[in-house]
């Protein structure tokens, strides 16, 4: 990897691209164990840039628009203001919505623009998906309308009031807190938001910035404690959410793909047997409990022992626990969740740490507690199809809704679908081609389902591919990720944006013909049941087979597969078989 132009392939391209399709695969994912996804070292300093920006930018606001609030150079004097936090989780909501945090730039598979979201979601005519269209009254279409523009641009300018604001009193200070009315009314015009679209809605991360923000419509004496408690069922769902065996694949995928880490035997030692077993090696599985252990130790610490010196030690390991997550520079890129979360972490725990327990005495607010930060967490990992793993709290777990779209090659599939359907930019290939040129376009493209490959889940997703089609070396396999960022301006982990729905979407725009367009899609293991859902799909025909795919097998198998599609499956319901459907028992 150069500073300007991504690490080349460390094999012929030419003679990659006569393999088949499990042997490409096995190329790119041994690749990935050494050599992560080989972004040029520009885009992680673009990243750091932009976190630069997103903090200074913060404060700078907050201080030029607070009464009694000094400068930049006085942040030690006024840091420590409610009305700071508050400001600064509706500073992140802003930022996230806009299409700037989670699931913008290179490394979201955004190369130009390097970002959706506003510039999408405030153009009528684009793709909206609602969340229950056969339920909720005037929610009906997939195409946003001008009042879904006007729901989107009131959310945006219900934030920039907060951000704008002087608040009201909060204990001795004239400007200490928020105006819950106001509070109140960007909370309603979300919620319209929401019932209409579900991705610009998800965007602003409700689940963290509208829970704080619900909690801030009490009155003044539940909110530190009431705040608390947000963080706390945050990271108890995170690490809830990672009792599974997905998750160290997670950390031997996340940790080979750092800047930081340039030690190719260092990263060898994450697998069970490189280059052979890619499995997570003990280094990963002991990473993966260790961090579980934090995230749930820790803010328990956090929570029980009120101030002190205990507190502060426990301050400074969850900072530690945050930082090391940033400067992993995931896929999807959650970063500034992080430094909300570092922030909080000071002021919350920091300076006031030693609030009593007794100050949570509303019984409503208490309710509210339970049922956004345990109930709905809870239900989320009984029934993730019912509830996407953001407000069910199911973070970088492994445990995510997935799919593969895949576009016949000689049928020009792929390309119809780049001119027909309503995109925020071209498809990601012709993105990269502009960069980096035709051939490493291509190769990248494939690099993405390598990086889907080395997580339990793609195992499965790639074994189905032979199910879905007779000859998968015809088709243009692309993750789904990427076809939701194109289409629905938005991207972050949450398999239910380009699921059913989209396709039903993206069918109406491109007309495909039986065969051309078909779509695996995988549904995050139940925390209850050791198995998940599939689906196959043709988008001009509909279910072509439904069936379950046992997570032991998942695990139990190398990310290429060993080379052979047989993988066991239990079939639950087959629609008419279609042209290009691979005959698999």
């Amino acid at each position: 990897m150069s500073f300007l132009q991504p690490a080349p392939p460390p094999f012929d391209l030419d003679e990659y691209r006569t393999k088949p399709y499990l042997a490409r695969l096995k190329a790119n994912c041994q690749d990935w164990a050494v050599n992560g996804f080989g972004s040029p070292g520009v885009v992680y300093l673009l990243y750091a840039v932009k976190l630069a920006i997103y903090v200074v930018g913060g404060f700078a606001v907050i201080s030029a628009t607070t009464s009694g609030v000094g400068g930049l150079g006085d942040i030690g004097d006024w840091w420590t203001r409610p009305i700071v936090f508050q400001k600064f989780a509706v500073w992140t909501l802003v930022w996230e919505i806009l299409g700037i945090g989670s699931g913008s730039m290179q490394l979201a598979a955004r190369y130009g623009p390097i970002i959706g979201g506003v510039l999408y979601w405030l153009r009528p005519g684009t793709v909206r998906l609602p969340p229950w269209p056969d339920r909720a009254p005037f929610t009906r279409g997939t195409r946003r309308t001008p009042v879904d523009v006007a729901l989107y641009a009131g959310v945006l300018a219900a934030g920039i009031y907060l951000l704008l604001s002087d608040g009201e009193a909060y204990g001795p200070l004239a400007h200490g807190r928020l105006q819950p009315g106001a509070i109140a009314v960007l909370l309603g015009v979300w919620a319209l938001l929401g019932l209409r679209d579900k991705v610009s809605f998800l965007a602003g991360r409700p689940e963290i910035y509208g829970f704080l923000m619900v909690v801030s419509l009490f009155p003044a004496r539940n909110l530190i404690v009431g705040w608390q408690f947000v963080f706390l069922f945050i990271w108890w769902g995170a690490a809830s959410s990672k009792l599974n065996r997905h998750f160290p694949y997670v950390i031997s995928v996340m940790v080979s793909n750092t800047p930081w880490n340039r030690s190719r035997k260092v990263k060898a030692q994450l697998y069970e047997r490189y280059p052979d077993d890619l499995r997570p090696g003990r280094p990963a599985v002991l990473g993966a409990h260790l961090g579980t252990a934090v995230e749930f130790g820790l803010p328990l610490v956090l929570m029980v022992s009120r101030g002190g010196t205990i507190t502060t030690l426990a301050v400074i390991g969850m900072i530690v626990f945050h930082a090391h997550i940033t400067s992993t520079f995931a896929l999807g890129v959650p970063l500034e969740w992080n430094l909300f979360m570092i922030f909080g972490l000071l002021f919350l725990f920091g300076h006031y740490g030693s609030v009593p327990f007794s100050h949570l005495d509303n019984p409503l607010l208490i309710v509210v507690l339970v049922l956004i930060g345990v109930v709905i967490p809870v239900l989320g990992n009984l029934f993730p199809e019912k509830i996407s793993f953001l407000p069910g709290m199911r973070y970088y777990a492994g445990n995510w809704a997935t799919s593969f779209w895949l576009f016949r090659k000689d049928s020009g599939a792929e390309e119809r679908f780049d001119e027909r359907s309503c995109e925020v930019a071209r498809i990601t290939v012709e993105q990269l081609a502009k960069l980096y040129g035709r051939e490493m376009a291509d190769y990248f493209s494939e690099k993405v389902l390598a990086f889907r490959g080395m997580h339990s889940h793609g195992r499965a997703l790639h074994a189905l591919v032979a199910r879905a089609v007779d000859d998968p070396d015809a088709y243009y396999v692309r993750d789904g990720e990427v076809i939701s960022g194109l289409v629905n301006g938005w991207n972050f982990g949450d398999g239910h944006f380009h699921n059913r729905q989209l396709i039903e979407v993206v069918q109406e725009q491109c007309g495909f013909d039986g065969g051309e367009l078909r779509v695996i899609v995988l549904e995050s293991q139940p925390a209850h049941i050791q198995r998940q859902r599939y689906r196959i799909y043709d988008a001009a025909t509909g279910l072509i087979e439904e069936g379950w795919v046992d997570v032991a097998e998942m695990v139990r198998r190398g990310p290429w597969l060993e080379e052979s599609f047989e993988f066991p499956v239990e079939v639950i319901r087959r629609g008419e078989r279609q042209p290009g459907q691979a005959a698999v028992a």
